[in-house]
Order: structure tokens, then C-alpha cells, then sequence
């Protein structure tokens, strides 16, 4: 019975996003000079209202998926409702197969270029079990343990070899900052991992 309701969430959850992706464009063409995707016009998703873990569709955003080069990273947080480097925050990541889907998630901000973020995406599946697996593809994975970026207290995991780039505008909402312990470990890792 919960599975059916579920099933029925993930179908309007899916429908609204899909909705509200045509309404943006809309909004954006009419507004000459301005790039299409998500704006302040639409409200920062909260705690209670964030979709749940379905697939959703990729927003048009300018600057959204991954990073090639080599970047900087540095812990500058800010209590000044701005995404800063060394919180956590939810954003949409497109899957790797670059076929227009993805997920909203928690990722770490680790630094910036230009005027977009610089991200490490977590997860609270534990890879621990197929760390050797993992490797083998090219994932490679750090405990962070437990953050307000999880409302069920859950421990999560940082990936170390994707670097995700994002237009602070298609941040969602900030769940956290990551202490500066905690943080300077996944830089190292990270730097390790990266080369940088």
C-alpha cells in the first residue's frame, strides 16, 4: 500500500517539474537578453518541500554538470544566505550518462570559477562494501559522516572524482556547513584524487 502511494508522489512530483520546466521557459523567452532556466521567480525549495529522490528533468541552466580543468579549492562559508565554499547544499546533478536526466542532491561546495561553484556531490549509499568496484571505474569515495544536509541523520559520502559546476542561481537551498576539519580532509583526498 505504501509503495502505491509512493509510486502515485513520484508520478506528480515528476509532472510538476515537468510543468514548471515549461513555465520557466516560457517566463525566460519572454524576458529579451536573459538565458533560459530557473530564476528568482521561483521560490528556493525548503526542508519539507524538496521532491523526493525521483528522477527529475534537467532545468535549462547555464553552467550546470561537470568541470574539466583544474581548480582551487578553499573554505570561505558565510552566514549571508549565499552558497559559499564549505557548505552543503541541494542542487540538481545530471547523471553521468548525459542523457538529460538527474537528481536533486546534497553537494559540497568546494570553491568557484568565475562566478559559478565548484561542487563534490554526497550520498548517504555507503560504498564502503564496493570500494574495489568503485575504483576500478574511476568513482572514488570519502566518509563525511553526518550533517543537516540529511534529515534523516543518515552518514553520507563524498565522490572525490566528479567536480560538478554550478550556477548558484540553481541551488535549492542550503542544508549546511561542513566543519573545517571534516572539510580539509576531503580537500586533501580530493586534491590527491584530482591532481590538483
Amino acid at each position: 500500500m505504501a509503495s502505491g502511494w509512493k509510486s502515485v508522489l513520484d508520478r506528480v512530483v515528476r509532472t510538476l517539474v515537468r510543468e514548471g520546466g515549461a513555465e520557466l521557459r516560457r517566463r525566460s523567452s519572454a524576458r529579451p537578453g536573459r538565458a533560459p532556466g530557473p530564476s528568482a521567480d521561483r521560490p528556493r525549495a525548503t526542508l519539507r518541500d524538496r521532491p523526493s529522490d525521483a528522477d527529475l528533468a534537467r532545468p535549462a541552466a547555464r553552467g550546470a554538470g561537470d568541470f574539466t580543468g583544474r581548480g582551487e579549492i578553499a573554505y570561505a562559508p558565510r552566514d549571508d544566505g549565499r552558497p559559499d565554499p564549505g557548505e552543503v547544499v541541494w542542487a540538481w546533478v545530471p547523471y553521468e550518462e548525459g542523457d538529460g536526466r538527474g537528481k536533486d542532491r546534497p553537494v559540497l561546495v568546494v570553491g568557484r570559477t568565475g562566478s559559478d561553484l565548484l561542487g563534490l556531490m554526497l550520498t548517504s549509499k555507503d560504498h564502503d562494501r564496493d570500494a574495489a568496484d568503485e575504483a576500478r571505474h574511476g568513482r572514488h569515495w570519502l566518509d563525511v559522516g553526518t550533517g543537516g544536509w540529511d534529515r534523516q541523520g543518515r552518514p553520507s559520502e563524498v565522490r572525490l572524482d566528479r567536480v560538478l559546476r554550478i550556477d548558484p542561481d540553481d541551488v535549492r537551498r542550503e542544508g549546511a556547513t561542513l566543519d573545517r576539519r571534516r572539510f580539509d580532509t576531503v580537500a586533501t583526498e580530493a586534491r590527491r584524487v584530482l591532481g590538483w
